[in-house]
């Protein structure tokens, strides 16, 4: 007989603001470790899962981190994006974000190269709201630049936490460089 399963749903909106790598991810993994577990109750499973708001795009999109995603043993997350490419929310992957930074290459080199400048200070954790406010760098095809940097800060963070003991983000930072060079 297969087991029964309840799941309780939340949504939390936060903002991360900028902050060392250890400050980041201990600010994140702290968050997870306030969420309420899931638990056995007249034999069946009360299961939590969450869904955690944490950037608004000028379009009025958001992106947020769902979890439990089962990868990493219980601290891990996905990122998402709503209505990505289209109707559905979808998370942006590394290859999806390594083909949006060929065709803004190509598009345009010299912005492209700005671009990567953006990328590294996202890289060294500043946050993108500042970046923007800084810079009105704009390609016409992919993602938008505030798009492009907002899920690039959430996919570093989520490399901090699931390579803890490594070097995190550098892992990604390094493969995009070592792509479109």
């Amino acid at each position: 007989m297969p087991e029964k399963r309840e799941y309780e749903d939340f949504e939390i909106n936060f903002k991360l603001k900028e902050g060392s790598r250890k400050e980041l991810r201990g600010f994140i993994v702290n968050m997870f470790l306030a969420e309420k577990g899931g638990y056995w109750k007249d034999e069946v499973k009360h299961v939590t899962r969450y869904k955690y708001f944490v950037e608004t795009i000028r379009d009025g999109r958001k992106i947020y981190l769902l979890r439990p995603t089962f990868l990493n043993k219980g601290i891990d997350f996905q990122v998402w994006v709503e209505r990505l490419d289209g109707e559905k929310d979808k998370k942006p992957s590394h290859k999806s974000i390594f083909e949006d930074l060929k065709d803004k290459k190509q598009e345009d080199p010299i912005k492209f190269k700005e671009l990567l400048v953006l990328i590294d200070r996202v890289w060294k954790c500043e946050d993108p709201e500042n970046i923007l406010e800084q810079n009105e760098l704009e390609f016409r095809t992919g993602w938008s630049v505030e798009l492009f940097l907002k899920v690039l800060k959430w996919l570093f963070v989520e490399q901090d936490i699931t390579y803890w003991n490594y070097d995190g983000r550098s892992m990604l930072k390094r493969a995009i460089f070592e792509k479109l060079e």
